[in-house]
């Protein structure tokens, strides 16, 4: 029976050993075929943890709102639904008839006549008491003067309170200083509607349309007009008229 020496059994030990570090060194180092770590179910890696860092998750709770902001339901409670005052004033404002001015032509028309005719009485009165008179008489020229004063910032108040509007039924007419009159014209009660213009009103280029209607209390004058306009408003009630007559 034979015996195994130690020099013998030495390099089968030593062999044992270092394959029992290479087991440890294998099991403490990753190779590059296998898995490089282990990780726990449900941890994200390190792209994960960067995403997940960067970005808030759904679940988690949203960014704090400032207090007194409205929510979802307080700003579906403040819009304004159709058919509320707004809609209603915007109505209104339809409603409401486009008044046009007189041109400023019978304006100059009026206070021309007004110092030719005052500039007249008011030299009359000057010089004739104190021809026949005497000096002192001749301040009675003060009065025409002072009429011609008044005068002349009333024409321009009288001028500016004229004005007519259009609307789908009827013609308004506005005047009057002191007292406001209006006067509403129907079309369906219009008779006669003609543009004339006098010697002095052709000079400054002017016209008036007079209209005329079943009942006297109705007619109405429109003066100081363009010829233009005065023609393009006799057709236009003349064609109102006329459909509204038909359709009675």
């Amino acid at each position: 029976m034979e015996t195994g020496s130690p020099h013998e059994a030495g390099p089968t030990g030593a062999g044992n050993a270092a394959g029992a570090a290479g087991a440890e060194d294998t099991a403490g180092t990753p190779t590059a075929d296998g898995p490089e770590s282990a990780e726990l179910p449900g941890a994200p890696g390190p792209a994960g943890a960067e995403d997940t860092a960067g970005s808030p998750t759904t679940d988690g709770p949203g960014p704090a709102e400032p207090p007194g902001a409205p929510g979802p339901a307080a700003a579906t409670r403040e819009t304004v639904p159709p058919g509320t005052s707004t809609a209603a004033e915007a109505r209104s404002e339809d409603d409401e008839p486009v008044w046009i001015a007189l041109p400023p032509g019978l304006l100059r028309m009026r206070r021309l006549l007004l110092v030719v005719w005052l500039g007249v009485i008011a030299l009359a009165a000057g010089l004739l008491p104190g021809l026949f008179a005497g000096p002192g008489w001749a301040a009675f020229a003060v009065v025409p003067l002072a009429l011609m004063a008044w005068g002349w910032v009333m024409i321009d108040r009288n001028w500016r309170s004229w004005r007519y509007a259009e609307r789908a039924d009827d013609l308004l007419i506005s005047r009057g200083v002191l007292w406001r009159e209006e006067t509403v014209v129907p079309y369906g009660r219009m008779q006669l509607v003609e543009v004339t213009s006098g010697p002095v009103e052709r000079h400054f280029g002017l016209a008036s349309v007079q209209l005329h209607t079943a009942a006297a209390a109705t007619d109405a004058t429109i003066p100081g007009l363009d010829p233009a306009e005065a023609e393009r408003l006799r057709d236009r009630l003349t064609e109102l008229g006329e459909a509204r007559s038909a359709g009675l």
